[in-house]
């Protein structure tokens, strides 16, 4: 096992000493349209044990797998349905992520334990040319200590796991901002695991057979199904903006809200995620703001949900477990 561990992370855009790395059993970031991820040799289980280890998370909670092009899931899946061939003609590369029974080339270890593999194509150009220059899959959660906020920028990856990994990739500011939709078939209906980067509505335009079933988990059976996670250090509270701003007006309040800004004497910073009401706008904001707010000395964070349509559904479901009990 190679464990790589500078004094301080390089961030460059060199995709030849990124693959260098992890050929030899190192972590990279790299970036995605979603968010960054933290990356290892899908199919080295000593490199993606150092996932776990680094980002501090259980080894229940499965990893998804990523691969340059959707004809790449027959080598790691033992079927794809004709349903999963036509999503991943629309949507591939993209932010959609499909569980599928997985082949035993891929680790226990990346699975969770589970008889399912999780594949996806991300929607990035250097994260893809880092991909073609490989001969395997990349293992990659969210580049950041398990539990918090996800990183949209290198700059992100290095704050919080600087040392720990070998090189990041930087790419620029993610472009979507939340995670990818998670998605699996069950009989004729295409179930959706996580919400996500590809709206519900989109799917249905392609399948229309969709059912949606969001669990809270402590044993997940797919990637993002975690009750208590995404969240800052400073408490979140999820609400009515104005009931919250009244409820805990004796405190130190930061507020995240969708459209309105605020006037409270308790408010001591607020981030708005789309003056113009725009969800894809409010998801590429979501993460980056919460980031912020957590920076501040306040007492309390208190958000507020978007309207359940587009990526609202997604970001609402990321505010939900980021004010979960830890």
């Amino acid at each position: 096992m190679c464990i790589f561990a500078p004094v301080k992370t390089e961030i460059g855009q060199d995709i030849q000493t990124a693959a260098s790395f992890l050929r030899n059993g190192a972590l990279v970031g790299i970036p995605t349209e979603t968010v960054y991820g933290l990356a290892a040799n899908a199919l080295n289980p000593d490199a993606v044990l150092q996932i776990f280890q680094v980002k501090g998370r259980p080894t229940f909670n499965p990893l998804i797998v990523h691969v340059h092009d959707a004809a790449q899931f027959s080598l790691y899946a033992e079927e794809l349905p004709d349903v999963i061939k036509l999503l991943a003609q629309h949507f591939c590369p993209g932010p959609l992520t499909f569980v599928l029974p997985k082949k035993s080339v891929i680790p226990d270890l990346v699975t969770g334990g589970g008889n399912t593999v999780a594949l996806r194509v991300p929607g990035h150009p250097l994260t893809l040319q880092l991909l073609k220059s490989l001969d395997f899959p990349l293992a990659a959660p969210s580049a950041n200590p398990f539990g918090y906020i996800s990183p949209v920028t290198a700059l992100h990856v290095q704050e919080q796991l600087d040392g720990k990994v070998a090189y990041i990739l930087d790419g620029g500011p993610s472009m979507i901002g939340v995670e990818s939709t998670v998605v699996m078939m069950r009989g004729e209906s295409l179930v959706v695991l996580r919400v996500g980067g590809v709206s519900i509505e989109s799917l249905r335009e392609v399948y229309p057979n969709v059912v949606v079933e969001i669990n809270q988990s402590s044993n997940p059976k797919s990637p993002g199904q975690l009750k208590s996670h995404y969240a800052p250090r400073i408490p979140l509270k999820l609400g009515t903006i104005s009931e919250l701003l009244n409820r805990y007006s004796h405190q130190k309040i930061a507020v995240l809200s969708f459209r309105e800004t605020f006037n409270h004497s308790a408010i001591i910073a607020q981030e708005v995620l789309s003056r113009e009401g725009d969800d894809a706008e409010a998801a590429r904001n979501l993460f980056a703001a919460l980031r912020r707010l957590d920076q501040t000395n306040a007492d309390i964070i208190i958000a507020e949900k978007l309207p359940e349509k587009g990526l609202g559904m997604a970001i609402n479901d990321r505010l939900e477990r980021a004010a979960a009990d830890h």
